[in-house]
């Protein structure tokens, strides 16, 4: 993996955290709430975004993917109580009714 530097540089605050600029939230889509993983390789510490997480509730492994987001058939189930028209749940070759 190529790395690129963004010329951004950021003081890590008293409290050990970093601010990401909007701008890179933005072309990763990094949303308030998401998880980012914390790696390390030699001297560099690497942050990648998770995932294998429900953007909702941060079950692992969900089973089903909408607009690039992970949801588990649970935050799915919710949300078709909540839709009023029937939603297919394709990985779970079943079908949730209002």
């Amino acid at each position: 993996m190529e790395m690129k530097s963004t010329g951004v540089v950021r003081k890590i605050d008293e409290l050990g955290r970093i601010v990401l600029p909007s701008e890179l939230r933005r072309v990763f889509g990094i949303r308030e709430g998401d998880e980012l993983a914390i790696s390390v390789d030699g001297e560099r510490v690497i942050l990648e975004k998770r995932q294998d997480v429900c953007v909702f509730d941060s079950t692992e492994n969900p089973e089903i993917e909408y607009k690039g987001r992970r949801v588990c058939a649970a935050c799915a189930s919710d949300l078709a109580r909540l839709a009023p028209a029937e939603v297919t749940l394709a990985d779970e070759a079943a079908v949730v009714q209002r």
